[in-house]
């Protein structure tokens, strides 16, 4: 029987993956792991666990990546085939005011990971990256072959290095490993630090909301249904091991951009939303939206523009990101409305 192992798999795409493969794999066993920590609203992952935990296929266990023995323990029972890590603490801002928890997570908890795969003969490694490696980066769209090595924030370091190590990994013990850079993922349940979602909290609560760089900020956003769709395309095909003219493994090793290729403006973002929050029912037909919007200074760790070339995706998968701004804008306000307002919570 094959196993996967997806870590993170309370989170928001680490659910939605594990959904995906339980409905697709039934002859599978899916291992989810997370360590439900508080970051934000336990509540809302125990929600997405829910649904999971209906699949005879699925297993949840509560565990933390820093944990090197409950990560050995983890390989050495199910020996998976497929591993994909989603586990990280996520955030920009966070990672200001709480960088150990970035190094515990995203830095040990991945040279865990590693260690497991190298150990256990993982066919295929696949792990996220972020679009916050390319920093303060220029030249747009951004490409996996341009240069990332001025982070601005702790988060985009510990991403970047994550890509770092899997290539030594991949070098040295022949470990297939595959890294995805995620741009601006957004969609029902989706994790409640994202501006969609607490836009949407504040002006339910009459309160306002800050867009920053007084409006100029860019996002290049992608519907989680298309991640979760390059996630899946990714798994089924490790990069392919070949041996050097050293007479060494060349690195089967290999980076992906997964983003819409569409960068929106944050005041036209702020528009759509609105009209889908009023349109769902959310907010009345006649709120005031101008009253409560904002304009402020970018924040540190911020970057204005993030914009994606997923054009080697599409070569090598046969597959871009396709779902618009506004088709997903109304499913998470339709979400919304039944999750917080209709008694679902």
């Amino acid at each position: 029987m094959n196993c996967f192992i997806v870590t993170g798999a309370s989170g928001f795409i680490g659910s939605y993956l594990c959904d995906r493969l339980c409905c697709e794999n039934k002859e599978a066993q899916i291992i989810g792991l997370d360590n439900m920590n508080n970051y934000y609203d336990v509540s809302l992952k125990e929600h997405r666990l829910e649904k999971l935990n209906t699949y005879p296929n699925f297993k949840f266990i509560k565990g933390d990546l820093a944990d090197k023995v409950l990560i050995d323990d983890l390989f050495s029972k199910y020996k998976p085939n497929i591993v994909v890590n989603l586990a990280a603490q996520a955030g920009v801002r966070y990672s200001i005011e709480n960088p150990d928890a970035y190094i515990n997570s995203n830095i040990i908890g991945f040279y865990n990971i590693l260690e497991a795969c190298r150990h256990y003969s993982v066919e295929h490694l696949v792990y996220a990256s972020s679009s916050s490696v390319y920093g303060g980066n220029k030249k747009v769209p951004f490409s996996t072959d341009d240069m990332v090595d001025h982070p601005v924030s702790l988060y985009a370091a510990t991403k970047k290095s994550n890509e770092l190590m899997a290539h030594a990994y991949s070098k040295l013990y022949n470990i297939p490993t595959t890294g995805l850079r995620f741009f601006t993922v957004y969609g029902p349940a989706g994790r409640p630090d994202m501006a969609y979602l607490g836009f949407t909290d504040k002006l339910v609560r009459g309160e306002t909301i800050k867009i920053f760089n007084y409006g100029n900020c860019k996002r290049d956003f992608t519907y989680i249904d298309d991640i979760v769709e390059g996630i899946i395309r990714v798994m089924r095909k490790a990069p392919d091991k070949k041996i050097g003219e050293d007479g060494l493994p060349i690195p089967p090793y290999a980076l992906y951009n997964i983003g819409g290729g569409t960068p929106v403006n944050l005041l036209d973002f702020v528009q759509i939303l609105s009209e889908e929050l009023v349109r769902a029912g959310v907010l009345p037909t006649d709120y005031d939206f101008e009253a409560h919007k904002e304009l402020v200074p970018m924040q540190p760790g911020d970057v204005p523009v993030t914009y994606a070339d997923s054009s080697a995706l599409e070569r090598d998968f046969g597959f871009k990101p396709m779902i618009d701004l506004r088709t997903g804008l109304r499913k998470f306000a339709e979400w919304y409305k039944e999750y917080y307002m209709g008694g679902s919570k």
